[in-house]
């Protein structure tokens, strides 16, 4: 299964290679051309009936992760995160390294903590990586500075139609997009499978440039706090409650226009729609709108529970909804920005 697949593969920012090598194998069969540029990025593109609009779909390939940065006297790994990572969902994770070297992150034990070090919270100097070796060097033997750790986390059926894997950011967004080139559309479609994402939003930035789209739609994993002891006005998405359109975030202010569009494509196709509340995070949309003399911009996600942690839950019904209206859009859009051409966006 893609999705299962996908999560299932190791590809931390700055260390894509896998995933792309196996998003590679899924796209060409199904696209015009494919090209890796010097970033990394996975480009693919559909012709369509006509050139013009040139669509770019994104998704990043890279998941958040861990980086070996010391190796103690006696056989300890401290490491770093790589991407938002929550120091408290650490401890006694299993995680791997490379192939075979299988650890478990652990901390000074509660039992031996001073009344004091209890109440405090536990940061990512704390904490170490156990791979069952006893000093330096024979850590060495196994494992370098600058080698990644992976979350040990199997794509299992949960409850009543959901999910749980690691990754939901942003391979559910990569699957999503793999499903939507086996589709025809008018418009031609440029799928950007990026990296770096979880660093800085790096190579949409780079791909933005060099493809010169005249929309983009962003694809992602985002946040869902429906949760107890978190209020309702905090929940930002709810699982089971369809696709997200965002309205703003941390990098991005989406037009109005825009929104208004996939509501309407959404209403009339019958796919639920939620809007993600709340103003944090970001994601690729936040380098893509400024390329160049800029890309008007749209960013649709799945609501994903417990997201960047060792597992994250998402709902099956939102992710096959996430599928539909992605194609929606795609067949409505070059009508809509031929009626609103697309220098009037900028007007109220």
């Amino acid at each position: 299964m893609l999705l299962k697949t996908l999560t299932e593969l190791n590809g931390a920012s700055g260390n894509e290679k896998n995933v792309r090598d196996y998003l590679r194998q899924q796209v060409t069969p199904l696209s015009n051309s494919v090209n890796i540029d010097k970033m990394g990025n996975l480009i693919s593109i559909k012709n369509g009936a006509s050139d013009r609009p040139r669509i770019l779909l994104a998704a990043h390939m890279d998941e958040v992760a861990l980086m070996i940065t010391d190796i103690t006297p006696d056989g300890f790994l401290k490491f770093r995160p790589v991407g938002g990572i929550d120091p408290r969902i650490l401890i006694s994770k299993p995680v791997k390294i490379g192939k075979d070297i299988v650890g478990v992150i652990g901390s000074k034990a509660i039992h031996l903590q001073k009344p004091s070090e209890r109440k405090q919270t536990i940061t990512i100097e704390q904490l170490y990586i156990d791979i069952g070796t006893r000093t330096k060097d024979e850590a060495n033997k196994n494992v370098k500075l600058g080698d990644y750790a992976y979350f040990m986390t199997d794509y299992e059926d949960l409850g009543d139609n959901y999910l749980k894997a690691k990754a939901f950011d942003d391979r559910i967004g990569c699957a999503a997009l793999v499903e939507t080139l086996k589709n025809n559309y008018d418009c031609t479609v440029i799928a950007a499978f990026t990296v770096q994402e979880e660093v800085g939003l790096r190579g949409a930035k780079v791909a933005a440039f060099h493809t010169d789209p005249d929309f983009a739609i962003v694809l992602e994993g985002t946040v869902a706090a429906d949760m107890i002891d978190v209020e309702n006005k905090e929940w930002v998405t709810e699982p089971g409650k369809g696709p997200a359109c965002s309205i703003m975030d941390r990098t991005t202010l989406y037009n109005p226009k825009l929104i208004q569009f996939v509501d309407r494509v959404a209403k009339s196709n019958s796919i639920p729609l939620q809007f993600r509340r709340g103003s944090g995070g970001g994601n690729d949309a936040g380098r893509i709108h400024l390329t160049k003399a800029g890309i008007p911009t749209i960013s649709l996600s799945v609501p994903c529970r417990y997201i960047h942690s060792c597992t994250s839950v998402v709902s099956k019904d939102d992710y096959h909804n996430f599928i539909k209206l992605i194609d929606a859009v795609l067949r409505a859009l070059p009508s809509e920005l031929n009626q609103l051409k697309i220098s009037s966006l900028i007007s109220s």
